[in-house]
């Protein structure tokens, strides 16, 4: 059932009769994070027969949208920042194109967007439709991208993206945060954004229906091989265990540009042979079963789908009390936390969540427990429509 309310003039259906419109700047399929939440609620839509459509840059057909894109693989090398503004803009433009196209008399719709960029190319677009955002970010995109090594910290561009978030965010009709963290971090950073209706849904995982994978390693973790994602302190700590005797082996899944120096790291600790960099992969998920533990030492996180993946699959998490990972990891019952800077005292950790092999079964099965229950994809799907279905233009 629906029920209908007034916005600009106009009867909109507030209710399970309206379409939910997933904006999102990137390609629908891919690994990220971001696209994981995308496809998975997505599904979850279909799997309910609820009306809903994934819209992203690439939805318009354009003769110009793949030299503008490409143009960027020339302004980069130039300027970083001219190539991350230039990435912003032109995503924004063709994805505020592809919106204006697809809620062009549907005035019912809510558009569920998955980050600022998206936010504001939707609020650009929209007639009537509310316009929720989900909160994927750590502090600001303007952190991330300088974390990436492509804006100085305290620029030009990285206060006015700081600057322009601040003026939309709170101008939404709604927000998702995915964690506790994430509303913490955000309403203290704009505190405006403590009057915008909100709410706290997990990212969503599906079930894990995978075989366990031939010849696992011990360990395994997967993310963009990033200094942000402190993949080199991972091989410490492994070098660390291997100098008291305990050699583990461990699946890297994950390109990016620092893959040589950690290459070289491995080498550097005499493991080269136990940690196996297997790159891109199209289904990470898939070659999760069989390994003993998920290892994770991302210096800040909001709530890493790559943990609920694993969980999903059976396996123990190890990972820091950081961002939205406690609201994940129960030390000694889903896991373990190790700190995120000493490595002797994190190899520790590893070895001795290793020789107790009954603890680690009933970590595992206590994982696997917590996914199904609490970040399903049909638990989290239907709190997160819930939300979607209620908001209203503001």
């Amino acid at each position: 059932m629906s029920e209908q309310t007034k916005s600009a003039g106009k009867p909109v259906v507030v209710g399970a009769d309206r379409e939910i419109v997933i904006a999102t700047p990137m390609r629908p399929t891919g690994t990220s994070g971001l696209q994981s939440h995308v496809r998975t609620f997505h599904e979850y839509l279909d799997d309910a027969s609820r009306p809903a459509s994934v819209i992203s840059p690439f939805s318009l057909r354009s003769l110009t949208m793949k030299p503008m894109f490409g143009a960027r693989l020339a302004i980069r090398p130039v300027s970083k920042p001219a190539g991350v503004w230039w990435y912003r803009y032109w995503h924004a433009y063709y994805l505020q194109k592809a919106l204006e196209q697809r809620i062009a008399g549907n005035p019912n719709a809510v558009i569920y967007t998955q980050c600022p960029v998206s936010a504001g190319a939707a609020m650009r677009a929209r007639t009537t439709q509310p316009v929720v955002m989900a909160a994927h970010l750590n502090v600001s995109q303007a952190d991330e991208w300088a974390g990436k090594g492509e804006l100085p910290e305290g620029g030009r561009l990285y206060r006015s993206i700081r600057a322009y978030e601040e003026s939309l965010l709170p101008r939404l009709d709604g927000i998702v945060y995915v964690s506790d963290f994430a509303r913490s971090v955000l309403e203290e950073r704009i505190p405006a954004l403590r009057n915008v209706p909100s709410v706290v849904v997990p990212n969503p995982v599906s079930a894990s229906t995978a075989a366990p994978t031939t010849d696992p390693a011990d360990l395994i973790t997967v993310g963009f091989l990033e200094s942000r994602k402190n993949h080199a302190y991972l091989i410490d700590v492994l070098g660390a265990a291997a100098r008291r005797g305990h050699r583990y082996t461990l699946d890297i899944i994950g390109s990016g540009p620092d893959r040589r120096a950690l290459e070289a790291r491995a080498d550097g600790h005499g493991i080269g042979d136990q940690v196996r960099f297997l790159g891109y992969q199209a289904d990470p998920p898939a070659l999760l079963p069989g390994h003993r533990l998920y290892c994770h030492t991302a210096i800040i996180e909001n709530l890493p789908i790559a943990l609920l993946e694993a969980m999903a699959a059976g396996l123990p998490v190890l990972a820091g009390a950081v961002g939205g990972i406690p609201e994940m990891v129960r030390p000694g019952v889903e896991g373990q936390f190790w700190p995120l800077d000493d490595a002797e005292t994190a190899a520790g950790v590893l070895i001795e969540t290793l020789q107790d092999e009954g603890r680690r079964t009933a970590m595992a099965a206590a994982a696997r427990l917590r996914a199904e229950t609490e970040f399903s994809r049909e638990v989290v799907g239907r709190r997160l429509t819930d939300f979607l279905d209620a908001t209203e233009l503001r």
